[in-house]
């Protein structure tokens, strides 16, 4: 089996960081989170990577980021563009909004032939992880259903002191496979317990220790077919429902397809931590815990100069 690749969806930096030159370092030697997830891939196997970014941000993307990871993995750069539609269809007069993740991935549909493993390029995921989808790529195939995977998260490991979060909360069955993937775009910290809400005023607990997804998924080549077949059908509803506003998520299409009977998703769940930035406040605690895993030995003090040796 051709080694899996590693998609990093890195589209849409810009807008929430303004351009990459206001990414700020998080780590001992002044590394983004991006390279610790980076490493970790590599040292789990990964050896091809692909990153998914604007045109317009290569240049910083490559000096940042691209042009240190290019000695240990060969590196793509795909670029996802609004124009880039099936044949017959344009781009609506007033669409500013990208297409979402499952257009994104799409859009490696040139480059990417093997197995792979899409991650958010602004999330950290933890070691495990990385070895975790690895293993699982090289020792699995489609047989007579397509085999996904996704790593599964302990809802508790994922929250922030300083807000909601949104979550895509799991049904996992007694053996390990995916049912289904709820949404709650509202989940706090409250008295103790993590709570979700529909409305902000009425408020469900979660059971603890529920799953959930943070968007680390495995996937065979052959996903990019169905994610070129269900694009149409999505555009379709779009153009009658919100053609400004609506977006072809990845998760949905992996919905689609369970719900279908075409497919499983193997939940491989880590006991690590996921860190992300999701409000200002959270980058001194997330800094904090990535140059003490330096301190501790858990990662060389710098990162791409020690990885050579």
């Amino acid at each position: 089996m051709n080694q899996p690749t590693l998609i990093v969806m890195a589209a849409g930096m810009g807008s929430r960081y303004h351009g990459l030159k206001q990414i700020d370092p998080v780590g001992k030697s002044g590394e983004i989170i991006m390279d610790f997830s980076l490493y970790d891939a590599w040292k789990a196997g990964f050896r091809k990577v692909a990153f998914i970014i604007k045109k317009e941000l290569e240049a910083d993307f490559r000096r940042v980021i691209g042009d240190k990871v290019s000695r240990f993995m060969e590196v793509n750069y795909v670029f996802q563009s609004m124009d880039d539609l099936p044949e017959g269809y344009d781009l609506p007069e007033g669409r500013v909004k990208p297409w979402g993740t499952g257009h994104a991935v799409l859009s490696c549909r040139d480059v990417v032939k093997e197995p792979f493993a899409v991650i958010n390029a602004d999330d950290y995921y933890g070691r495990k992880a990385y070895h975790l989808i690895y293993d699982y790529l090289v020792s699995t195939q489609d047989d007579g259903k397509y085999r996904y995977a996704m790593v599964g998260y302990t809802l508790e490991n994922t929250m922030t002191e300083h807000g909601s979060v949104a979550r895509g909360v799991c049904v996992v069955d007694g053996d390990g496979y995916l049912q289904d993937i709820h949404e709650r775009t509202r989940i706090e910290k409250r008295n103790g317990l993590s709570q979700y809400s529909e409305d902000g005023e009425h408020w469900i607990t979660l059971p603890e220790g529920s799953i959930v997804s943070m968007n680390l998924w495995g996937f065979p080549p052959s996903f990019l077919k169905e994610l070129k077949n269900k694009f149409p059908v999505f555009l379709d509803r779009a153009w009658k429902e919100n053609p400004l506003k609506e977006e072809y998520f990845l998760p949905s299409v992996v919905d689609a397809l369970l719900k279908e009977g075409k497919a499983s998703v193997k939940v491989l769940h880590t006991p690590d931590r996921w860190y992300g930035v999701t409000y200002r406040e959270d980058k001194p605690a997330v800094a904090a815990a990535l140059t003490r895993m330096q301190e501790t030995g858990i990662y060389p003090e710098k990162l791409w100069e020690d990885a050579g040796r």
